[in-house]
């Protein structure tokens, strides 16, 4: 890790406020530079600006995603480091800033939800059965068949696969408009076992729906982080619905550049690498038990049929 700056130049850059409101949001979670602009009612070129100069200083480290760039504060021992962080939590107390976070973080995941709200909107998920084929390739590292939760369920394609293999199946979204689509294909299927759930993954009645049953035994989240609003939190969602020795299944996008995919699907996120997504997965309590590339073929339609995708497979540890 690259030193902290002089203790002069600390003191340069901690005169002013701005900097130590970006220093203490940025320690709260990782921000792009427009949400930052959005909480403390700056331009972004001046919150570039301010990002720069803590950057210079070795106090926060940027990445980009897109055309976005996201910022998160360097955790340090330096004591005049840890008196500038408490300064700036005030000052965004004061100025209603640091209330205001949780709201900021939340609404990542509104454009994702407008989207799917449109009845007219185009289908992102392939019209093929051919998709699903993975799904059906992990049946044998899948043994337990009692409940099957499908996050994002969009519309309800997962069941196609999940419903003949598990004996309760519950799809979530917070959709509206998806859970109707769900509704019209599990009539047409004749699948009796299938319920639904509008809200999301981390609702306490879903908790409690799951506890009741003694946790599930599969957690399916198909193309589902890269419209979470943090995603470490996600997978750390998904785990708790599962029960000790059940497994999570996740399907994202590797890293790309294609940023039209904010507009059309609401997109926060352009992909994962895959180092990151085991670190969650690690975090979580999981065990990686296998990860693959899912061909192309699986995906040959729909707007992200140009990305690569990516399946990583989990065991929830049992309690020690």
């Amino acid at each position: 890790m690259a030193m902290a700056a002089p203790r002069s130049e600390l003191f340069r850059l901690f005169a002013e406020e701005g900097r130590l409101q970006v220093l203490a949001l940025c320690g709260e979670a990782e921000l792009s530079v427009g949400e930052l602009s959005s909480l403390l009612k700056d331009s972004q070129p001046q919150l570039s600006r301010k990002v720069a100069a803590l950057k210079a200083a070795h106090l926060v480290e940027t990445r980009k995603d897109g055309t976005r760039t996201w910022v998160r504060r360097v955790n340090g021992d330096d004591t005049l480091v840890t008196e500038a962080v408490a300064e700036g939590r005030r000052l965004c107390l004061k100025d209603g800033s640091l209330a205001r976070l949780p709201k900021v973080i939340a609404s990542r995941e509104d454009k994702g939800l407008e989207r799917f709200e449109k009845p007219d909107a185009e289908a992102s998920t392939p019209t093929a059965i051919d998709h699903l084929a993975h799904l059906s390739a992990l049946s044998g590292v899948l043994p337990a068949r009692a409940l099957a939760i499908d996050v994002g369920t969009g519309d309800g394609r997962n069941l196609d696969v999940l419903a003949p293999l598990y004996q309760r199946v519950i799809a979530v979204d917070r959709s509206r408009s998806q859970l109707a689509r769900v509704l019209e294909r599990v009539a047409s299927r004749g699948f009796t076992n299938v319920s639904m759930f509008e809200g999301t993954y981390d609702d306490a009645a879903l908790v409690q729906r799951c506890d009741a049953a003694g946790g599930a035994d599969l957690v399916f989240a198909g193309r589902t982080l890269h419209h979470a609003s943090r995603p470490e939190a996600a997978v750390q969602a998904f785990a708790r619905l599962l029960k000790p020795e059940g497994h999570l299944v996740v399907l994202d996008y590797l890293p790309h550049e294609d940023d039209s995919m904010r507009e059309k699907e609401g997109d926060v996120w352009m992909g994962f690498q895959p180092a990151a997504v085991e670190a969650w997965l690690e975090g979580a309590n999981l065990s990686l038990s296998s990860q693959y590339e899912v061909p192309p073929a699986f995906h040959a339609e729909g707007p992200d049929r140009a990305l690569e995708w990516h399946a990583y497979v989990a065991r929830k540890k049992s309690k020690s």
